[in-house]
């Protein structure tokens, strides 16, 4: 696999070909590399909008799927959102509303060329790792998925080298890109330019442990109305893994560390669902 350097120097140069989004305040991202398999709904999609909710500017970079069902474009779209929006459309987003989506193709001219291979390959790629790190509007702080544990810390090291302020790179030891209410996930966390590895599991979140199978989602208009339900306050497996994946953006924008910093985000998390 690529080093962390080289991963560093391909995520600049994808960066400095960018077209840039300018936000005036500090904003975060909470993005999954994908490739996890686990045919789970649009769980840091959903996250990204109670991060937003509890009052944090997230501008989230996405795409459509490239190996799963529904990517974040897709499930957006059938939300009866516009996902082609220019660079000034994306701030004025953020401004307003807290959250502004960038639909990496256009932010990434010069990829244009990869996205039918990759698609036709259908597995994780270098460009599954470059997509989160790449986002256009420079994000100080990210929460930071990868479908393997093996990828976790060399993540961490790229968002390091990049100058990410504080990061989030998470792993649910069961295999999903995200944190997860089956079992135990891994952390490794960037702050004040050191790396901590640590792992969190629902308990640690005041959330009970369910399994894998009640996360999945399907077409992009399943996933959309399992994100309306999510958000609308139902109570289930699918809300706490949403409140887990916010509670690390969150937890990202506070002063506190770890788990404590997690916890008191997922309390924020369910008060702003709520």
């Amino acid at each position: 696999g690529e080093t962390a350097d080289e991963i560093a120097g391909l995520a600049s140069v994808m960066r400095a070909k960018s077209i840039r989004v300018e936000t005036s305040d500090a904003v975060i991202d909470i993005v999954g590399t994908g490739g996890d398999n686990s045919r789970s709904f649009n769980i840091s999609t959903a996250a990204a909008f109670v991060a937003a909710g509890a009052g944090i500017k997230v501008a989230k970079h996405n795409n459509r799927a490239m190996t799963s069902r529904c990517g974040s474009a897709d499930v957006l779209e059938a939300l009866g959102m516009k996902i082609e929006l220019n660079a000034s459309q994306v701030k004025d987003c953020i401004e307003k509303v807290g959250i502004g989506f960038m639909f990496a193709p256009l932010f990434h001219p010069s990829m244009k060329f990869a996205a039918a291979p990759r698609r036709e390959l259908g597995i994780l790629t270098v460009f599954n790792i470059l997509g989160p790190l790449t986002n256009p509007a420079l994000v100080e702080a990210q929460v930071l998925g990868v479908a393997s544990a093996n990828l976790g810390e060399k993540m961490a090291q790229v968002l390091q080298r990049l100058g990410t302020k504080r990061a989030m790179v998470v792993h649910g030891l069961n295999g999903m890109d995200e944190i997860t209410v089956s079992g135990k996930s891994r952390v490794w966390e960037l702050s004040g330019g050191e790396i901590t590895q640590y792992d969190i599991s629902p308990e640690d979140f005041g959330i009970a442990e369910a399994g894998v199978e009640t996360l999945v989602g399907g077409t992009p208009e399943e996933n959309a109305s399992i994100l309306r339900s999510v958000l609308a306050g139902e109570r289930s497996p699918r809300r706490d893994a949403v409140v887990m994946n916010a509670a690390a953006g969150i937890a990202l924008s506070h002063s506190a560390k770890g788990v404590p910093a997690l916890k008191e985000g997922a309390e924020i998390a369910k008060e702003t669902i709520d």
